[in-house]
């Protein structure tokens, strides 16, 4: 099992909130802003819009993650796809860094794959991630 420069409960984060944000589901309004003002909250909560909560929390929780942290986000969800084996940590690890040119968030979410292939990245990896993301959603 490779050392990660990234806490297993950070990844069980990024986890529950990515598949918190892909089962929300286009706007029934198309994005038309009155409309949507004059809907009560609680029924446009499933609703993906651009000032949606969880994705406001994922792009700030993001965003206080170190370069270490992201590149290891990066090659855990790499190797969960199956781009590399657990055994070519190292590679992924050295290619996510080279390769860094988009935002790491805008990168990861833009997969709407990603909880999946960051659950199955750790898995590989050796690290049983069910009690942990049980313990991270409390």
């Amino acid at each position: 099992m490779p050392t990660l420069d990234i806490a297993p409960e950070k990844v069980g984060f990024v986890i529950l909130k990515a598949r918190e944000f892909d089962a929300k589901v286009a706007p029934f309004d198309e994005g038309d802003r009155e409309t949507a003002d004059e809907q009560d909250e609680a029924d446009g909560i499933l609703e993906n819009r651009p000032d949606d909560s969880t994705l406001k929390e994922l792009n700030g929780f993001f965003s206080a993650l170190n370069d270490d942290e992201k590149v290891n986000l990066v090659a855990i969800s790499w190797i969960g796809r199956g781009a590399y084996e657990p055994e070519e940590w190292d590679d992924a690890l050295a290619v996510a860094r080279s390769e860094a040119t988009t935002p790491t968030a805008a990168y990861l979410l833009g997969d709407p794959l990603i909880a999946d292939y960051l659950d199955e990245g750790m898995s590989l990896l050796g690290y049983d991630m069910a009690p942990i993301e049980s313990d991270v959603a409390g």
